[in-house]
């Protein structure tokens, strides 16, 4: 106990949003303090079997599809929970100590963001990977709640507050009255599915290979959910498939949104059911607040608009979209005191 507590004398506590696609961590006193791609590039060391890590974040995304045999880049991250848990642990390590300034005598209490309705397996991953990482106590927080807290959302009203978050490996929507979650829902649908969605349409109509971070560009750049006055066009490189060789070629707006009609309609299903599964009292609360989006997905040009105009409810984004969660769960670490209910025990 001494030990943690002069620990704790080193370190500030953060709170971790762990993302399929991005990792934030926010410090507390400082703020939103790191944002990088959740990636680890490692070299395989034949004769030993082992895994020496080369780079973590920002670095090892620019090395996605383009390592040679000796080094592979890894996601430890797919549908929102840890599929790597060696990796996983390396990543929260070395972003831990940049945070901390590479400083080695830091434990720190954090608060990690995990989905809705994760297993108990899955829950565990997390924590040990966290403590074996170098944390003194770990929380965990469920994502829509840390959106909802982020978003400025009032949860701890007796009022109905709808938060609806799009991230990488899932989507997830919940209503949330008086600091608890009355109705959640997570599908496995986020922007990597919108991406692998681009990647197969342009492959389908062009007969160009892209890789993923070409069809993350894509979607960046002319991606949108709903009909605009203008038709935006951008120019992707690949491989053709039919010679074999480089080939540029045009992709518009109006094909990119062909390409996301599944993956946005079933983001729009989600909300539809959670609105049909809503409390009375609650209805008539979301009527009057609409629904907050969150998360990078939100980002899509006129998603928001597109729920509007399904639903009939006013769909707005939140402020900070891309930091609402970890925003979130920063305030959690700010006033443990008083908002320590909505963690998970």
């Amino acid at each position: 106990m001494i030990f943690d507590y002069l620990f704790g004398l080193f370190s500030n506590d953060l709170a971790i949003d762990l993302g399929t696609a991005n990792t934030l961590i926010y410090q507390k006193g400082r703020g939103v303090v790191c944002n990088e791609p959740s990636v680890v590039a490692v070299q395989n060391d034949g004769s030993r079997g082992k895994r020496r890590v080369v780079a973590v974040g920002s670095e090892a995304k620019l090395m996605l599809g383009r390592t040679p045999g000796s080094i592979t880049a890894i996601r430890p991250m797919k549908d929102g929970v840890i599929a790597d848990f060696e990796m996983a642990e390396e990543m929260l390590r070395h972003l831990i100590r940049k945070v901390h300034n590479r400083r080695t005598l830091v434990r720190p209490r954090i608060i990690i963001c995990v989905p809705h309705g994760i297993t108990e397996v899955e829950k565990r991953a997390v924590r040990e990977s966290a403590e074996s990482a170098g944390a003194r106590e770990v929380y965990l927080i469920e994502e829509p709640m840390a959106a909802a807290i982020g978003a400025g959302l009032p949860i701890t009203e007796a009022c109905g507050s709808m938060i609806l978050d799009i991230g990488g490996g899932t989507t997830e929507i919940a209503i949330i009255s008086l600091k608890g979650i009355v109705y959640s829902r997570s599908v496995r649908v986020g922007g990597d599915k919108m991406d692998e969605a681009i990647a197969n349409f342009v492959r389908r109509r062009h007969n160009v290979l892209i890789g993923d971070r070409t069809a993350e560009q894509i979607k960046i750049a002319i991606g949108n959910a709903f009909p605009s006055n203008e038709e935006l066009h951008v120019e992707v490189k690949g491989r053709d498939l039919l010679q074999g060789i480089p080939k540029a070629v045009m992709v518009s707006e109006s094909e990119v949104r062909e390409a996301l009609i599944e993956p946005i309609n079933q983001i729009v299903e989600v909300v539809k059911i959670a609105l049909e599964k809503c409390p009375p009292e609650l209805s008539s609360d979301i009527i009057d607040r609409g629904i907050a989006m969150a998360g990078g997905g939100a980002l899509l040009r006129n998603l928001d608009k597109l729920i509007t105009q399904q639903t009939g409810i006013l769909t707005t984004v939140v402020q900070d979209p891309l930091s609402a969660v970890v925003i979130g769960s920063g305030a959690v670490l700010d006033q443990f005191d008083v908002l320590k209910d909505v963690v998970i025990q």
